[in-house]
């Protein structure tokens, strides 16, 4: 039987079920689960990259390989795109020849819709400048291998309201009884629209999403306190003195003054005296890097689910 192709371009495209069978199998993965299972076996995956990326392609790449699939790797300068022709055109050539497509091109999520079109080929977003769908999977599958569970967890974001930020939102938002406190400079927060998605999430699922543009008065007996870097990957700031609105939102120790049994999150790559300080980051608090290898058992589920294996 054939199978059926599932593509993830934004986290909307998964239902409450989906999303939880994703993030759970994530977490079965890391703890030691089938890994070598074949799932994959007989299927090419294109990882096509034109933005720079550590964490993301390797856990992909290194995940289709581990479940039996084969990769094919582009760079920002390998297609036809760059004499000319259409991505459209592009798109249609790729889905007949591979089984997913994982992209990060530094556009909007319209180009890799038009490219799932048809239900030849899986397309996964690998990051968009408006979401980052795969880490936030990731980020539920540390934290449910760290707590056991989502629900009911409660979680401070401090810094950009960035693609990471945005994903959290409106995932996290989609468990019972957790919350989601985010700290962003004035200028720099979650766009309203992603907010409104994220509230609607939360009053049907019983969580809680605010937003404040300060550090101050900040409630206590977090489970998590997150973090990004303050320059986006593919990103820049118009205002040249955009350092001085983020200062007050460096993580620091003094978090965990109200919270001091807190992990700290990060989704990497980290500027140590940035955003945060090397001793929380380095410290025995941080499961950043436990968090960043979450990333590939996250990317197999998530290949899983889009052929139909899950």
């Amino acid at each position: 039987m054939e199978r059926r192709s599932r593509s993830l371009i934004s986290t909307d495209d998964l239902t409450d079920e989906d999303l939880r069978a994703i993030v759970g199998r994530g977490a079965e993965l890391a703890s030691g689960g089938l890994v070598n299972n074949g799932s994959l076996t007989g299927q090419v995956a294109g990882i096509y990259f034109r933005m720079t990326s550590t964490r993301t392609r390797t856990a992909f790449s290194s995940g289709a390989l581990r479940l039996g699939g084969q990769i094919i790797a582009y760079g920002p300068g390998d297609l036809q795109t760059n004499t000319g022709e259409t991505t459209e055109d592009t798109g249609r050539v790729l889905s007949r020849m591979l089984d997913i497509l994982v992209a990060r091109t530094g556009g909007g999520c319209a180009e890799l819709r038009g490219w799932a079109e048809g239900n030849r080929m899986s397309v996964i977003n690998a990051m968009t400048a408006a979401e980052h769908p795969t880490q936030a999977l990731a980020d539920l599958a540390a934290m449910t291998t760290r707590f056991g569970q989502v629900a009911g967890l409660r979680v401070l974001y401090v810094g950009e309201g960035n693609n990471t930020a945005a994903a959290l939102a409106l995932t996290l938002s989609r468990y019972r009884n957790t919350e989601l406190v985010l700290r962003t400079p004035p200028g720099y927060g979650v766009t309203g629209d992603v907010l409104a998605r994220a509230e609607t999430h939360a009053l049907r699922c019983g969580a809680i999403v605010t937003e404040r543009h300060d550090m101050d008065d900040l409630p206590s007996g977090f489970d998590v306190v997150y973090t990004t870097r303050w320059r986006t990957t593919g990103t820049s700031k118009p205002d040249p003195r955009w350092r001085e609105a983020f200062v007050p939102f460096q993580v620091t120790a003094d978090l965990w003054q109200g919270s001091p049994k807190a992990v700290f999150m990060h989704d990497l790559p980290a500027h140590r005296g940035e955003e945060v300080i090397a001793e929380v980051l380095d410290g025995p608090e941080s499961i950043a890097f436990a968090q960043a290898e979450a990333k590939m058992h996250s990317a197999m589920a998530v290949m899983e689910w889009c052929r139909d294996v899950l």
